[in-house]
Order: C-alpha cells, then sequence, then structure tokens
C-alpha cells in the first residue's frame, strides 16, 4: 500500500512538471510575433577591390573597410515590416552613402504582396509587387543565432547571385531581412557572398510589436514601379557604368 502510495505521488509529481513546461515548449516552439534586431554588415573595400576603382583606391583611406548599420524587422503572422533601426553616423555619405541604406520593405502574407521604399541615389522608388519565390535548397547545417537553433538553405536571386541564409522553425513566420522569405520559419541570418555582405539577428523579443509599425512605406517623391520595372529603369540609367552596374542591379534586387 505505501509503494502504490509512493508510485502515485511520483506520477502526479511528474505529471505536474509536464503541465507546467507546456507553455514554455509553446512558445519556444511556436513563437508567431516579436521583434528582431539586423546588424548588417558590408566589407566596403572588397566591393571596391572587385571592380578594381582607381579612384576609390586614392580615397580608400577615407573610407572605413566595414559599414555596419542597424536594422529591425517587426513580425506577426500576417504580415512583417523591415526598416532602419536608427541614423548612424556615415563617413561615406561625401562619396553618395551606401546601398539600401534606407530600404523599408512591408511584406503581407495575406496578399502574397510586398510594398518596398528604395533610395538609388536620391531617387526614391515605391515598390509594389508580389512576393519573391526563391527555390532553396536546405542543408543540414546547424549553427546558433541569437539563441535559436538555425538551419542552413541556398538560394539565388538574379539568376546567378546566390544567397546563404539561416532560419529557424522555432519562429514559424516565413519572413526574413528585406524582401527575403520563403522558408519554413524566420530568417535570422542572411549573405550574400557576391556582395560581401552580412545580415545577423543580434535580438530577439517576442512582445507583440505595436500595431502602427505595419504601415506601408511612404517615401516622398517616389516613382511607384514593380521589381521588373525598377530593374529595368537602372540598366538604363547604369549603362555606361561597366561591372558597376551589376552591383545596383543585386542590390536593388534584395
Amino acid at each position: 500500500m505505501i509503494q502504490t502510495n509512493k508510485s502515485t505521488a511520483m506520477n502526479r509529481f511528474f505529471f505536474y512538471i509536464i503541465l507546467c513546461s507546456l507553455p514554455l515548449m509553446a512558445n519556444a516552439q511556436y513563437t508567431s510575433q516579436g521583434t528582431i534586431e539586423f546588424e548588417r554588415k558590408i566589407n566596403v573595400h572588397r566591393q571596391f577591390q572587385d571592380e578594381e576603382n582607381e579612384w576609390f583606391e586614392r580615397v580608400k583611406s577615407q573610407v572605413p573597410k566595414f559599414n555596419i548599420s542597424s536594422f529591425v524587422l517587426y513580425f506577426n503572422q500576417q504580415q512583417t515590416k523591415y526598416k532602419l533601426a536608427k541614423e548612424l553616423d556615415d563617413p561615406a555619405k561625401m562619396f553618395g552613402g551606401y546601398p539600401a541604406a534606407e530600404n523599408e520593405v512591408l511584406t503581407d502574407f495575406a496578399t502574397h504582396r510586398v510594398t518596398a521604399a528604395k533610395k538609388i541615389y536620391e531617387k526614391n522608388f515605391l515598390v509594389e509587387d508580389s512576393m519573391r519565390v526563391i527555390e532553396w535548397k536546405i542543408t543540414d547545417e546547424i549553427r546558433t543565432i541569437a539563441n535559436y537553433k538555425c538551419r542552413k538553405a541556398v538560394g539565388k536571386i538574379c539568376d546567378s547571385v546566390y544567397v546563404v541564409a539561416f532560419y529557424t522553425d522555432d519562429i514559424i513566420v516565413s519572413g526574413g531581412p528585406e524582401m527575403f522569405s520563403g522558408l519554413p520559419g524566420m530568417i535570422l541570418e542572411l549573405a550574400v557572398p557576391r556582395l560581401y555582405t552580412t545580415w545577423v539577428a543580434t535580438k530577439v523579443t517576442v512582445d507583440p510589436p505595436p500595431v502602427n509599425e505595419f504601415g506601408a512605406p511612404k517615401p516622398p517623391k517616389a516613382k511607384k514601379v514593380n521589381q521588373k520595372e525598377l530593374t529595368e529603369a537602372l540598366k538604363t540609367g547604369f549603362s555606361d557604368w561597366g561591372k558597376s552596374a551589376a552591383r545596383f542591379y543585386w542590390w536593388s534586387e534584395l
């Protein structure tokens, strides 16, 4: 009789532990709203070295090797909103600034549409288009980013520009920085090797983001285009820029 009572007590104890753990397990596995802080890092010198730019060699000492900026991604199950987190001192502004420095992207999963504000050499564009489809190849490589277990995936944009992403299925929203999405979870790290640029999540909070953060971008005096029209406009505008032109197209596709 004593043995039976002990067994019953132990069963109740383990049941209580499991019951208390369920909310924590649910939060860990099914996060569907929150805010992600990203650090974007560009190797500026490598970009210009690839182009054998004689002008840049003369001014290289005035430009830091890396440009680091902070972006934020608000997300819920219906939408994501990616934007610049704060203005940073930019020594390169005297040279025209860095690409995609002020990109703002709203992704709507219900309508499968993307609205993005992009500034290219002082000209504002409002890109309205369907969500991009990337054929991701998911691998077995795992790494931990911002305390989340993430899996590696590889895809391409512009037919030949490889993109490496690490996503977590602990966050069930299929989003990421810029216009990247389409994986079975949230992208917490992204690299575009040909642009020598990475986006890495430094902090994830799971509090509900402010509703007013999900408004559509409204850049002043912007030309409304879809992504194809933007690319064609850049090809016309930068047709005499040689190898440098391709890099502008790639940046515009982010």
